[in-house]
């Protein structure tokens, strides 16, 4: 059976709930609920799993914190025997204003903490889903920012997206990294590409 890996970043606490940068846990959130099944607190993390047309896909909240993110994935990676090209890590990135994502087969960790720490544990060859979160903050305010709550008017903004978000997964799993970035990345800008 074809496994994937699917990988949310954020850190557990509750009062991370709902913080910019857990934006990668409400969508594997998003995505479990969706799929009616629930996480269970394991080695490194919070996993649930379920199945797409045959397909394996297991789904990892890591509880090592943000800094620490690559013990998880590489743990999970080796304990499920997943190989990397079917790993998908979904992450905040403040370069993007809210609500705009960006789909990559690979590539740099944009000074992302959580990816930065991935890249030194496997490298740089796997799939990425940032999610922005913009960067409305003064100078030297960012770590205030990223872990700062959503207001309602935010969440509000992000939930389609977060949708798009739950079917980028489905469609990573079913169709590939290649054909998901043709086809979900034009819808990535807000605005530009609105289905209606």
């Amino acid at each position: 059976m074809d496994k994937y890996l699917v990988v949310g970043l954020g850190n557990v606490g509750d009062e991370y709930d709902l913080t910019r940068h857990n934006t990668g846990f409400m969508v594997l959130d998003a995505f479990a609920k969706a799929s009616n099944i629930s996480f269970a607190d394991k080695r490194y993390g919070f996993v649930a799993e379920t199945s797409l047309k045959g397909r394996k896909v297991v789904l990892l909240k890591p509880s090592t914190y943000m800094n620490l993110s690559g013990n998880a994935v590489r743990y999970w990676l080796n304990h499920e025997n997943i190989d990397q090209s079917r790993l998908l890590v979904i992450s905040d990135d403040v370069a993007l204003p809210l609500g705009d994502f960006r789909l990559k087969a690979g590539g740099s960790n944009g000074g992302h903490n959580g990816l930065g720490h991935i890249q030194q544990l496997i490298g740089e060859n796997y799939a990425r889903l940032r999610m922005g979160i913009g960067n409305d903050f003064p100078r030297g305010m960012q770590v205030d920012w990223v872990l700062g709550k959503y207001n309602e008017e935010e969440l509000k903004a992000l939930e389609p997206r977060i949708d798009i978000a739950v079917d980028i997964i489905k469609s990573f799993v079913l169709a590939g990294i290649d054909i998901t970035m043709n086809q979900y990345n034009k819808l990535g800008k807000q605005g530009k590409g609105k289905r209606e």
